[in-house]
């Protein structure tokens, strides 16, 4: 069951949630691209999900448990100590990263909390109370690293909206081969890459709420509906029918 919260006021500008996602049958769990990069906690320990740029199927067994806290896309900064693009589309142990390894340590706390969400207005579900401890921990880490190019926004922002890749160099003011830097240094790939996952979580986004295909196509950028089912098929592996119900960004 995939479950996921607001993070920590702290984190606010830089984390788009706290997520959980445990198995009670044999499953496996499909992730998509979506700009973001994830810090997981899980049955193979602490691990740095970079950007993907295709899919990946995670197979998982009753009793799995992953938790998670995901970074808005181009917010991570140099959290990680190496460059963003290094990371795409793989797992890396959080050990293996060295300024940031410290909050490996706090594996067994995550391992040991029970889903028991404190106590809140009707309706609304809190964090897991380790999530807590590794909010802080994680707060004070991101005053300490150097923090995202703040370009960073404006660019996700324009490029889901819709804007071509030259459109918004140009509003912005860079050049090409600058605007390729900043996008590989934020979001880990090139400004085409990303505008390609943007268009396409526009359109997930939309279809979800029960938009149709033809227009979730036409508002999302696509030349027609037959040129999103390409594109999806292409980043997510599957028609676009088949995401409609899966949970969140469902990063493993």
């Amino acid at each position: 069951m995939y479950r996921e919260w607001a993070p920590d006021s702290r984190l606010a500008g830089r984390v788009a949630c706290v997520w959980s996602n445990e198995a009670t049958s044999v499953m496996t769990q499909l992730v998509v691209p979506d700009g973001c990069v994830d810090l997981i906690w899980g049955p193979k320990g602490t691990l740095v999900a970079g950007p993907d740029t295709g899919p990946k199927s995670v197979r998982m067994t009753p009793g799995n448990r992953y938790t998670g806290i995901r970074f808005r896309p181009g917010a991570v900064g140099e959290l990680f100590g190496v460059p963003l693009d290094r990371l795409r589309d793989l797992r890396v142990p959080l050990s293996d990263l060295g300024p940031f390894a410290e909050l490996a340590e706090l594996e067994p706390l995550t391992a040991q909390a029970e889903p028991e969400p404190s106590s809140g207005p009707a309706g609304v579900r809190r964090p897991e109370p380790f999530s807590d401890v590794v909010q802080r921990a994680l707060a004070v880490r991101l005053r300490a690293a150097p923090g995202p190019d703040p370009a960073a926004p404006a660019i996700a922002e324009a490029l889901r909206a819709g804007r071509s890749v030259r459109e918004v160099a140009w509003d912005l003011g860079f050049g090409e081969r600058q605007f390729l830097r900043r996008s590989l240094r934020s979001f880990g790939y090139g400004p085409k890459v990303l505008q390609r996952v943007v268009r396409f979580q526009r359109a997930l986004r939309l279809a979800r709420r029960g938009v149709t295909a033809a227009e979730v196509a036409a508002v999302s950028g696509y030349a027609d509906q037959a040129h999103m089912a390409n594109e999806v098929r292409r980043l997510a592996g599957v028609p676009l029918s088949r995401l409609l119900d899966q949970p969140g960004g469902g990063t493993t």
